[in-house]
C-alpha cells in the first residue's frame, strides 16, 4: 500500500498521513503530533519485526536460537543508535477498523519532504533529518569514516533509509534540490546544510584552502571553520538554508548569550 500523506504548514510542516486498514508507520520518538483513535500506537526499541511479517525468530531459523538472534540484532540495532545519539526507541502507528490519520511534525522551523524508495537506491540523510516512514522501510545507521566524521561535523553519523515505500524527513529553514553532476561533477557544502542525498553520491570532507594566509583568513573570519563538505556523482542531493548550529547562536545572541567572536566558526564542528 502507498503511503498517503501531505505535507501541511508553512514555517513548520507537518506530515499528516492517511492509513488503510492495516497499514503502518513509525516514527522517532518526539516526532509523533496526533492520530484518530482508531490507530494503535506501540513503543518498540531499535528495528523491531513490522507487522505482518514474518513470526519471531522465523528469519532466524526459528526455535530458541531464532529468538536468541533476533535479541541480538536489536541489541546492536539500539547500541548503535545509542552510539550515533540517536532516539532509542520508535513509535508505530497501525490503522485498525477502518482508515485512520496519523501526523508528525518535526522539531525545527523548516520544511519536511516525503521520499519514494523503490529499492534500487538507498538515501541517507543527516543525524535527526528522519520523521516518520511506512514499515517496509528500514531504518539504519551509517558512518562516514573516523577521519571525515572529525572534521565533518554532522557528516560522522548519517541515517540510511533503504527498501521500498515513503519516507519522510525534515529540515531546517528552506530546501534546495541540486545534483552534482550538473556542476561539473562536485558541490561543496557547509557541512552543516547537508539534508539528504541518494546513493551514488559520494561524501567527503576537505580543508578550506591551504595553511596560508587566505586559507587562514577563510578559517578564522569566513564562519565555517576548517572544513566543507564535499558531494560528487550524480544524483539528487537536498540541502537546507539554515544550520542548527546558525539557528542556535542567533538565539544566544538575541538572549544576550555568548558572542561568537571574530574566530566565527573556527573551532566550531556544526554539530548539531
Amino acid at each position: 500500500m502507498t503511503l498517503q500523506q501531505q505535507i501541511v504548514g508553512n514555517a513548520m510542516q507537518m506530515a499528516v498521513c492517511t492509513l488503510q486498514p492495516g497499514q503502518t508507520v513509525y516514527c522517532e520518538a518526539g516526532k509523533f503530533l496526533f492520530k484518530t483513535s482508531n490507530v494503535t500506537m506501540e513503543t518498540r526499541l531499535g528495528g523491531a519485526p513490522r507487522s505482518g511479517g514474518s513470526a519471531p525468530g522465523a528469519a532466524g531459523g526459528g526455535g530458541m536460537g531464532g529468538l536468541l538472534r533476533q535479541a541480538m540484532g536489536t541489541a546492536m540495532q539500539v547500541g548503535q543508535r545509542a552510539l550515533a545519539g540517536e532516539s532509542l526507541a520508535f513509535q508505530y502507528f497501525t490503522a485498525t477498523g477502518g482508515e485512520g490519520t496519523v501526523g508528525f511534525a518535526g522539531v525545527l522551523p523548516g520544511e519536511m519532504r516525503a521520499l519514494e524508495l523503490t529499492g534500487s537506491r538507498a538515501w541517507f540523510a543527516e543525524k535527526d533529518a528522519f520523521v516518520a516512514a511506512e514499515d517496509t522501510v528500514q531504518f539504519g545507521i551509517a558512518f562516514a569514516g573516523g577521519r571525515q566524521g572529525m572534521s565533518g561535523g554532522e557528516g560522522f553519523v548519517l541515517e540510511k533509509f533503504t527498501g521500498h515505500g515513503t519516507v519522510i524527513i525534515a529540515g531546517a529553514g528552506n530546501f534546495i534540490d541540486l545534483n552534482p553532476a550538473e556542476f561539473g561533477g562536485r558541490i561543496e557544502v557547509d557541512t552543516g546544510c547537508i539534508v539528504a542525498f541518494e546513493e551514488g553520491i559520494q561524501y567527503g570532507v576537505q580543508r578550506i584552502g591551504g595553511l596560508n594566509r587566505q586559507g587562514i583568513m577563510n578559517a578564522v573570519f569566513g564562519g565555517e571553520g576548517l572544513s566543507l563538505a564535499t558531494l560528487e556523482g550524480n544524483g539528487q542531493v537536498i540541502l537546507q538554508s539554515m544550520t542548527i548550529e546558525g539557528l542556535a547562536n542567533a538565539l544566544k545572541k538575541q538572549q544576550g548569550g555568548d558572542k561568537q567572536g571574530p574566530t566565527g566558526g573556527l573551532f566550531s564542528s556544526h554539530a548539531g
